[in-house]
C-alpha cells in the first residue's frame, strides 16, 4: 500500500557544529548506526521498499553509505568483522534509493515538494525525520503503526505526542477530536505558536502519511513562520475539510536533533544493547 518513504536530509544541522560542519546531521551514529539506517529500517517494517531522500551540498556521505564498499568489504572479507555489515547490506540489496537535492532551505513543506520528482504523483507516501528516532520497545514501530491506520481511513495521517506546555512553541501544534484511542480528527494546526495561542499541548513530530494531493496544497500554500514553507500550514488546508487524522503513536521519540535528546537516545540504546 505504502511503498515509498521520502527522507528530507537536507538541513545544516547547525546544532551540532562544528560535527556537521562536513558531516550530514543524519549521519550521526547512535552507537554503531548512524541515524538515517534507524529510519529506512523503520520504513523497510512498514513495507516501503523504495527510500528516497532529499539531499543538499555536503550531503554525499548519506549517498555512498547506502552504497557497497568494494575496499572495506574486501579488506574485511573472511574475518569476523565481516558480520558488523550484514544488517547494511540487507538494506542495499532489499531496497532501491532515489536521490534529488533542496538547493536552498525553504522549509519542510519545500523539502517534500522537491521529492514530488521522486515519489510520484499518483500514491500516497511516507515521510521521515531521521533526526527523530522513534522505537516501539512492545511491538510495531511508528510508521508501520501508522500505515495500518492509513489501510482504515486512507487520508493524511501525522504522529503526534503530548509534549510540556512550555515546549509547545518548538512544533506544529494540533486541534482535534478523539474518533478513537489514540486517534483525532484534525480541525486545525498551528506552526510553533506562542504557549498562551495553542489550542493543545499535542505536537506533529517527524512522521507522516501523505496522499498525492499534498502537493497542490504545497503549491498554494504561503511562506510562514521564519519565511519558511511549512508542511503544517499546507496540511492545515486538507485539516480543514476533515482529512487530516493525528495519530497519538506507541513507542518513544527522541529528538536527535537536539544535543540532549541525542544523549538520551545514545544512552537508551546503550543500556538495551548491554541487556542483550
Amino acid at each position: 500500500m505504502i511503498s515509498k518513504c521520502l527522507f528530507p536530509a537536507a538541513g545544516y544541522g547547525t546544532r551540532f557544529l562544528p560535527a556537521t560542519k562536513s558531516m550530514p546531521k543524519e549521519m550521526l551514529p547512535i552507537l554503531t548506526k548512524p541515524l538515517i539506517q534507524y529510519g529506512v529500517e523503520e520504513a523497510m517494517e512498514a513495507g516501503c521498499e523504495v527510500m528516497s531522500i532529499i539531499t543538499g551540498r555536503g550531503k554525499r556521505a548519506i549517498t555512498d553509505y547506502f552504497d557497497i564498499s568494494y575496499e572495506l568489504e574486501h579488506e574485511i572479507k573472511g574475518s569476523p568483522k565481516e558480520e558488523l555489515l550484514e544488517g547494511i547490506r540487507e538494506i542495499i540489496e532489499t531496497c532501491t534509493f532515489t536521490y534529488t537535492r533542496q538547493n536552498e532551505m525553504k522549509g519542510l513543506g519545500d523539502a517534500i515538494y522537491k521529492g514530488k520528482v521522486l515519489v510520484g504523483e499518483r500514491d500516497p507516501f511516507a515521510v521521515i525525520l531521521a533526526d527523530d528516532l522513534c522505537f516501539n520497545p512492545k511491538g510495531e514501530g511508528v510508521l508501520k503503526q501508522m500505515v495500518k491506520l492509513y489501510e482504515k481511513y486512507r487520508c493524511c495521517i501525522v504522529a503526534i505526542m503530548e509534549v510540556p506546555e512550555e515546549e509547545v512553541h518548538k512544533y506544529g501544534i494540533i486541534e482535534g477530536n478523539v474518533i478513537e484511542d489514540g486517534v483525532y480528527i484534525i480541525s486545525n494546526m498551528v506552526e510553533k505558536p506562542d504557549v498562551k495561542s495553542a489550542p493543545s499541548n499535542l505536537a506533529v513530530i517527524g512522521r507522516y502519511i501523505l496522499t498525492p494531493e499534498i502537493f497542490k496544497m504545497i503549491e498554494t500554500t504561503k511562506p510562514g513562520k521564519n519565511g519558511e514553507l511549512q508542511i503544517t500550514d499546507a496540511l492545515c488546508e486538507q485539516a480543514k475539510k476533515g482529512i487530516v487524522i493525528g495519530y497519538k503513536f506507541k513507542g518513544k521519540r527522541f529528538d536527535c536533533g537536539s544535543v540532549d535528546g541525542f544523549v538520551e537516545a545514545t544512552n537508551y540504546f546503550y543500556a538495551k544493547d548491554q541487556k542483550h
